[in-house]
């Protein structure tokens, strides 16, 4: 029998374990990484796009685009997007105007709808380049500069922390931009996971961002700097990575032999374990925040 005052208690009980349940449910974290949607996942893919950089990142429901590979390779670039299903690119990122970076990205802003644009601000007066800017300018796409100390959300949690170029942009002997040296550099953070993209960041970048930002290279991966020419991945700057892998994107038999032998013989001796989009095809890193997992188009 259910005495008065048990019919007056129960619903007090029972709110006070909701109440607790949910205070529960919001303060712990468990083993979960602090800033990162539990719900989802980083898919980061080096796409094969031959003698060229061009790499997709999906996480948390955006499309984001770390440059868009040469000319030649547009419509496989076009191809491969529409056969991921991607009809809006959230976010493009330029790392520097050479045609193997940015020969793609007219075809990308005009077939597909992008929402936000950035580059480093170097210009030349390639026709590439040219038709880059004003197709930017045409569609009205919002566009931003990225320098160090940046960051960009790319949703889901994670972010890309920009490591380079800092102002004043190097030169070379003739005065001209030093277009490679100041590449953007992007760390991507989610959870305990990060990725290096460093464009052709070469032999003086590398210095520069040992000297400005220390720990904060160790990343768990690393995309090769400059497709794996001798100019770039000095050894001081591979050790202040200390990534577990290293992906090169470059084309089948290119012209630049790319990548060097010496280049291959330093992440060798670095234990850095090696993926090729010329021998591997696409390259995919998967990770929830804790752990990750990197497959090959080509087994």
């Amino acid at each position: 029998m259910i005495t008065w005052f048990q019919r007056q208690i129960r619903p007090v009980a029972v709110c006070l374990v909701l109440i607790f349940t949910i205070l529960a449910a919001g303060c712990s974290t468990g083993n979960r990484p602090a800033g990162v949607d539990t719900t989802g996942q980083v898919v980061v893919k080096v796409l094969d796009i031959g003698q060229g950089d061009a790499i997709l990142i999906r996480s948390g429901g955006q499309v984001t685009m770390i440059d868009t590979g040469d000319t030649p390779a547009k419509e496989k670039l076009a191809a491969i997007l529409s056969k991921e299903g991607i009809t809006t690119v959230d976010k493009l990122i330029l790392t520097h105007p050479h045609s193997d970076h940015i020969g793609g990205a007219t075809t990308v802003l005009e077939r597909f709808t992008v929402k936000q644009v950035y580059d480093s601000g170097q210009t030349t007066t390639t026709a590439t380049y040219r038709k880059y800017m004003q197709t930017v300018e045409k569609k009205k796409i919002p566009f931003t500069l990225l320098a160090a100390g940046d960051t960009v959300d790319i949703g889901g949690g994670a972010s890309l922390k920009i490591l380079s170029p800092k102002k004043p942009f190097f030169t070379e002997d003739n005065g001209q931009l030093d277009l490679n040296n100041n590449s953007i550099v992007a760390k991507l953070i989610f959870g305990s996971f990060s990725m290096l993209f460093t464009g052709d960041a070469e032999k003086q970048s590398e210095l520069q961002m040992i000297k400005n930002n220390g720990s904060e290279l160790k990343s768990s991966v690393l995309k090769v700097g400059h497709h794996g020419s001798n100019t770039s991945s000095t050894p001081e700057f591979l050790k202040a990575v200390a990534a577990e892998a290293a992906i090169i994107s470059l084309g089948e038999g290119n012209d630049y032999h790319h990548p060097h032998p010496g280049t291959l013989k330093k992440l060798e001796s670095q234990k850095y374990k090696i993926y090729r989009t010329d021998r591997s095809g696409t390259v995919t890193v998967t990770s929830d925040g804790r752990t990750y997992t990197i497959g090959k188009e080509k087994e």
